[in-house]
C-alpha cells in the first residue's frame, strides 16, 4: 500500500491499519507543507476505502477502474473557488452526501487546501463532521492548521506529516529523472518538499550561476561581479526564487564569516523594493553594488 508515497511511513502504517481491521475515522485532517504527499496520499487512501474486493487497491474491480478514470460516483474532490472554499461548495457537498454510494460501501470526500475555508463553510461543514452518514469519510487537507476552528480540529483525526528526507528526494530525483547533483543548498530551497524538488528541478543552471555569484564576490571587480550577475538581470518572473536561493548561500557563509550577513539585509532590502516596483535593473544594480562593497 501507498508505494508511490515518498515519506511519513509512520501516517502510512497508521492508514494501513485502521483499513485492514476497519477502523476508519469518518473524518480526517491531514496537516503539512505544501509538496510532501498529503494529496497524493489522501488520494490513494480513498481508493482503498472504495475498492470491493479484499486486496486493496485491487485495481481491477468497477469502483478501482472508474476511480481511476475519474469516473467514481462515490469520490468527490473538492477544491478552493478562487482564493477560497466557500460556504455554496459545502452546502453542496452535505447535499450529495447524504446519499447512498453507488458502486461501494463507502462515500469519500477530499477537500484540498481546506485551510482556505472561509469561517461560514466551516461552521457549515461542522454540522456534516457532528453527524456524519454512516458510510461517509471526509479528508480535510492543508498546510495550516492555525486555521481550522477548534470544533473542526476536535471531530478530525488529525495527521501531521513530515518534511521529506533529504535522501529521499535524492533518490527520488534520480531514479525518476536522472539528476543526481543535487547541491546541498538546492536541498535547503526544497525545504523537505517534493513538489518544490520536482518545480525547481529544471532550473540546477540558474541555481548553480547564482552559486557561482557569491563564490567570487571577493575575486571580481565591481564590473565583473555585474557581468557575471546577468541571470539576474534576465529573470525578472523568478527573481523571488533566485533572490531566496541567494540568501540560503549567504546564510551558509554567514556562519563562517558574519560580513556575509549583511549581504542577507542588503538582499531582502532589494526583494521589498521588488515588492513596492522600484526600477527593475537599478534594484539588481544597487544590491550588488552594496554586495559587493560590503565585501571588499
Amino acid at each position: 500500500m501507498f508505494e508511490n508515497v515518498i515519506g511519513n511511513k509512520q501516517i502510512k502504517d497508521t492508514l494501513e491499519k485502521a483499513i485492514s481491521q476497519n477502523k476508519t475515522s469518518h473524518s480526517y485532517l491531514f496537516i503539512g507543507i505544501q509538496g510532501i504527499g498529503k494529496k497524493m496520499l489522501a488520494i490513494e487512501f480513498a481508493k482503498m476505502l472504495l475498492c470491493i474486493n479484499d486486496i486493496k487497491p485491487c485495481n481491477k474491480c468497477k469502483s478501482c477502474i472508474e476511480f481511476d478514470t475519474n469516473n467514481n460516483p462515490d469520490f468527490s474532490y473538492i477544491e478552493p473557488d478562487g482564493n477560497s472554499i466557500k460556504i455554496e461548495q459545502i452546502r453542496d457537498l452535505q447535499k450529495k452526501i447524504q446519499e447512498k454510494p453507488i458502486i461501494s460501501e463507502r462515500k469519500i470526500y477530499i477537500i484540498n487546501d481546506a485551510d482556505l475555508m472561509t469561517q461560514e463553510a466551516q461552521n457549515c461543514l461542522l454540522k456534516t463532521l457532528e453527524e456524519p452518514p454512516e458510510f461517509a469519510t471526509i479528508i480535510l487537507i492543508g498546510a495550516n492548521e492555525t486555521a481550522f476552528l477548534p470544533t473542526i480540529k476536535s471531530r478530525c483525526t488529525i495527521l501531521h506529516f513530515n518534511k521529506i528526507d533529504n535522501e529521499d528526494i535524492k533518490k527520488y530525483l534520480l531514479e525518476n529523472y536522472n539528476i543526481n547533483n543535487i547541491s546541498e543548498n538546492m536541498l535547503e530551497v526544497f525545504q523537505g518538499s517534493i513538489g518544490k524538488a520536482l518545480k525547481l528541478k529544471d532550473k540546477q543552471e540558474e541555481y548553480q550561476k547564482i552559486e557561482l555569484i557569491v563564490q567570487q564576490i571577493k575575486q571580481n571587480d565591481l564590473v565583473d561581479l555585474i557581468n557575471k550577475s546577468e541571470i539576474l538581470y534576465q529573470s525578472k518572473e523568478e527573481i523571488e526564487e533566485l533572490l531566496e536561493y541567494l540568501n540560503i548561500i549567504l546564510l551558509r557563509k554567514a556562519k563562517q564569516e558574519y560580513l556575509y550577513t549583511n549581504c542577507i539585509k542588503i538582499v531582502e532590502n532589494t526583494k521589498k523594493r521588488l515588492k513596492q516596483n522600484a526600477n527593475y535593473d537599478m534594484s539588481i544594480d544597487n544590491m550588488l553594488f552594496n554586495i559587493w562593497e560590503e565585501m571588499n
